[in-house]
């Protein structure tokens, strides 16, 4: 298949989408004519798109959680105790991993068999089995905007649709959502279906419906390195921007040290709206989402308040628009709608004791946004160099030679020779660079930085730090230290 950074012709987009319709028999039920007049007709306030830029221009936090079941009415059931026990902004619908894998027979058999027991069996809410009505009643049910969180490499007919059910928010893309996700899908593969996904966001936006777009952020949320982060949700912006859309957030995961996260997002915001101007894609609605910690949690319920905490003041402090809630119960298994609601709760309090503040300009924080920028600058050149210009011929080339490289991912066409570990203050460095294209320069900084540590511990700069700082925070530190005889 010809891959490049080029938008969709219609008829290439409606060719394609012929056969998309055609996975399930739900597909049936799409139609976009109804989809927009129905999405229009909706009021502000379930339109996720408009509170999103609403509360950009605020400067305010909002709160989502992520929420997910099986059985319909359980679903609108959990949703809504979020939305009134808890107060979240914006509201989620976790999709269940056979949709993930588009394995509907077997989403299907979930859903019987969940009726059966009376519960969910399912971990998540499988949208594709619930065609447009099923997902039509959620929303109705519900008084806040909708998103599809999920984690699918092919998830056009799921797009299809949610979108067509009111459902304005849209999450993932081409390589956070296959090289974290996925064994063996060639990014070739998904970058094609995630061009169709943005073209299907552009054709409703030239439309006049906006439906927002967000790149998954956190990655393998496991030491992930900001500029790798930032990079690949650059690359996804300027993608999904390519197809015509306007709406579009940025996401990042939480690293713990809290100068780093906020350089980490303010040099997201900056550089997306740099890189759409210079390339000429107008009339952007650019924002940012924080990730609350993606690692280990505690298994003790008060220091993982502790630690949701950390994650909220964090996400207001940096100014991002939004910011995604964990549970109590991370380190158990799926938590209660209660331990949800709860979550959000505390995140919102800290939120509102923290509206208006800021991390004030530094000179630590001068000099991690400038690092930062210098080792995405390196990343996005040799991209496009690699692409001769284009975009996503770049992308496919990069993944390959490792330029773009995710730390623990579990894709085979991740290359896996980039390791981090922490520095002395618990940021985030490069403990093996890989094949990424970096100067001798940002080489010599991370080495520098991670040397600091090994001086001040006592040990060999090494690997070990990287297994010691995977499970610090599950043990109630954020370094890795090694323990004192």
């Amino acid at each position: 298949m010809k891959i490049q950074n080029k938008k969709w012709t219609e008829e290439e987009f409606f060719k394609v989408r012929e056969e998309v319709l055609k996975q399930w028999p739900t597909g049936e039920e799409v139609d976009l004519a109804e989809g927009v007049k129905y999405i229009k007709e909706l009021p502000d306030s379930k339109n996720f798109a408009k509170k999103l830029w609403t509360a950009k221009q605020e400067g305010k936090t909002l709160a989502q959680p992520r929420a997910g079941v099986a059985l319909l009415e359980e679903h609108i059931e959990l949703l809504n105790f979020l939305s009134k026990e808890g107060g979240a902004d914006l509201l989620p619908s976790t999709i269940d991993s056979y949709t993930r894998l588009n394995r509907y027979e077997e989403c299907e058999r979930g859903i019987k068999e969940s009726q059966k027991a009376g519960r969910s069996l399912l971990n998540g809410f499988p949208g594709v089995n619930y065609g447009v009505k099923g997902c039509k009643k959620v929303l109705e049910s519900v008084d806040k905007p909708l998103q599809v969180r999920h984690g699918t490499p092919d998830a056009r007919l799921l797009a299809e649709i949610t979108m067509c059910s009111g459902w304005t928010s849209y999450e993932g893309g081409g390589i956070s959502y296959n090289l974290p996700y996925a064994k063996s899908v060639s990014m070739e593969r998904t970058i094609r279906d995630w061009q169709y996904i943005d073209r299907l966001v552009g054709w409703y936006e030239e439309q006049g419906v906006t439906i927002n777009r967000e790149p998954y952020g956190p990655l393998t949320g496991t030491l992930v390195p900001v500029s790798i982060s930032n990079a690949v949700q650059l690359i996804e912006c300027l993608l999904a921007a390519e197809q015509g859309v306007k709406s579009i957030t940025l996401g990042y995961g939480q690293c713990g040290n809290l100068v780093q996260d906020v350089a980490a997002i303010r040099t997201l915001q900056e550089l997306a709206e740099e890189y759409c101007e210079k390339l000429g894609y107008k009339d952007m609605q650019l924002t940012t989402v924080f990730h609350q910690w993606m690692g280990g949690f505690p298994e003790d319920e008060s220091k993982a308040y502790g630690v949701i905490s950390n994650g909220a003041a964090a996400a207001r402090l940096s100014g991002a628009t939004k910011v995604i809630v964990k549970t109590t119960h991370e380190a158990i298994g799926v938590p209660t709608k209660e331990a949800n609601a709860n979550a959000i709760k505390a995140t919102k309090m800290v939120l509102n004791l923290l509206d208006g503040q800021t991390l004030p300009d530094s000179e630590e924080l001068d000099i991690e946004i400038k690092q930062i920028k210098k080792e995405i600058k390196c990343i996005m050149d040799k991209v496009y160099d690699l692409g001769n210009g284009d975009l996503a011929v770049g992308t496919i080339e990069a993944v390959k030679q490792g330029v773009i490289d995710i730390p623990f991912a579990p894709a085979n066409i991740n290359m896996g020779k980039m390791l981090p570990a922490r520095d002395n203050q618990g940021r985030i460095r490069y403990l093996e660079c890989g094949n990424l294209p970096f100067t001798d320069e940002i080489k010599a900084f991370n080495k520098a930085e991670l040397q600091k540590r090994a001086d001040f511990e006592g040990r060999e700069v090494s690997f070990q730090m990287t297994v010691d700082d995977i499970f610090a925070v599950g043990r109630g530190n954020l370094i890795g230290r090694p323990e004192k005889k």
